[in-house]
């Protein structure tokens, strides 16, 4: 597995599960469906993907940890159609997106063969928190002595 310089930095601690997860990415991302992703506010964004031909019970979008995962799969067609020529894409997919901690998503809609999902990310609170400094002894960790 080849890493990046940013994630072999010693000055992050504790990233190796992100560089695993965009690996996972990476590999499951062929190019299709075509997509779009728009920031139509602030906080919020707008993933579009064009799915022409699949109906909503095809399609299924779920939350797995950080990453947004959207599978679709058509029924099998009537055996008396014949295709002269078929050049409408109809095979199933997995199209997977990482989204930080926080980000919500609201909810999706399928519209003239495109498929949307909506995103909201929440401005994130600053946090700052003091550590005290002990004398000579080291701080106890919880279960040791």
């Amino acid at each position: 597995m080849s890493r990046s310089p940013v994630f072999g930095s010693p000055l992050f601690l504790g990233f190796d599960h992100l560089e695993q997860m965009l690996d996972r990415v990476q590999k499951s991302s062929d190019g299709y469906p075509p997509y779009n992703i728009e920031q139509i506010a602030a906080d919020r964004l707008r993933i579009t993907l064009a799915v022409a031909g699949f109906a909503m019970d095809d399609l299924q979008i779920t939350q797995e940890d950080n990453q947004l995962v959207i599978r679709g799969r058509q029924k099998e067609d009537a055996e008396d159609r014949i295709f002269l020529h078929r050049g409408i894409a109809g095979r199933q997919f997995q199209r997977a997106f990482v989204i930080a901690e926080g980000i919500e998503i609201e909810g999706a809609w399928l519209d003239n063969g495109l498929l949307h999902v909506e995103l909201r990310r929440p401005q994130p609170e600053v946090r700052v928190r003091t550590i005290q400094i002990n004398g000579k002894t080291r701080p106890l960790v919880d279960g040791q002595a």
